[in-house]
């Protein structure tokens, strides 16, 4: 274990080696000038007050991708705000793939908070904290989806795999969709959700500590591009939007494996797959398929 926490711990430190322009990868959607980008291109914040939130999203859609963006968390007595950091299509059957980062007291931990929709359908929460604190320094959060796998890694750490179980062999239904057909868009805000983040809406937003700020670097794409109908991954001239496209097969190797088993034994405090009460006619078909 103790070697295991070792790796852990140096793999923390790993960064983003390629980043892009958030002048070119995204837009201010709302927040009437709460939300800002600066430094050229090279950093991105987001601000909550009592008159608004903030937020943006991509200027691509993406059908599949490897998603990289580093986030620092709004610091200080936090409870009450939400930031949100996600991929979603849109309409009532939407697919969406999200970070929710609900803020805390001072002292208390950020609760990191993962779900899954297909078909608009989510209530697959996994929540965790963190085995550092978040508003100290960026920490790099990342999405990999791809045919197979939706993998939520922290810092280059896997804490969630979440598998295509749609079939057996493409033969046996299971009953468990899977996003694969809705191009999505990145999106992130900040907001006020103290009716319910911070222990079920018992400790409010406390606006004497107003503005609330959560700043974003080093965002990376490796991703098929999706416009006019057509992924930049199916082209025959431009196979990938990337020069590799090896995400496209990722998986966990038994070494992630055993990571992502350290973060949910040691940091997991809540597992959808676990709350029997809320299932009471079973829990969904996905908890029980190895």
């Amino acid at each position: 274990m103790a070697s295991l926490l070792f790796a852990v711990l140096a793999l923390s430190s790993v960064g983003i080696a390629v980043a892009g322009n958030f002048n070119d990868d995204f837009k201010i959607t709302w927040g009437d000038g709460r939300g800002k980008i600066v430094d050229n291109g090279q950093l991105l914040s987001l601000s909550l007050d009592k008159a608004s939130g903030s937020g943006f999203e991509s200027t691509h859609e993406y059908l599949f991708g490897k998603i990289d963006m580093q986030l620092k968390l709004v610091p200080g007595n936090s409870a009450g705000t939400v930031t949100a950091y996600y991929l979603s299509s849109q309409g009532p059957t939407h697919d969406e793939i999200d970070f929710e980062f609900l803020g805390n007291l001072s002292g208390d931990p950020y609760t990191l908070h993962t779900n899954v929709f297909t078909q608009g359908k989510g209530n697959r929460e996994q929540q965790f904290h963190l085995w550092f604190d978040p508003t100290k320094d960026f920490h790099t959060y990342s999405i990999l989806w791809n045919p197979s796998h939706i993998i939520f890694s922290v810092d280059g750490i896997p804490i969630r795999d979440f598998k295509n179980m749609e079939s057996r062999g493409n033969m046996e239904p299971r009953g468990v969709a899977f996003p694969k057909n809705q191009p999505m868009k990145i999106y992130s805000s900040l907001w006020n959700a103290d009716d319910w983040a911070t222990r079920g809406g018992l400790i409010k937003t406390d606006w004497t500590k107003a503005p609330f700020t959560a700043s974003y670097r080093n965002f990376n794409a490796n991703a098929c591009v999706w416009s006019a109908g057509t992924s930049t991954c199916s082209s025959k001239k431009s196979p990938s939007a990337s020069p590799s496209n090896a995400w496209l097969n990722e998986e966990l190797d038994s070494t992630r494996q055993e990571r992502m088993r350290w973060v949910q034994k040691n940091y997991m405090i809540y597992n959808y797959c676990a709350d029997l009460k809320r299932f009471p006619q079973g829990l969904p078909p996905e908890c029980s398929i190895a």
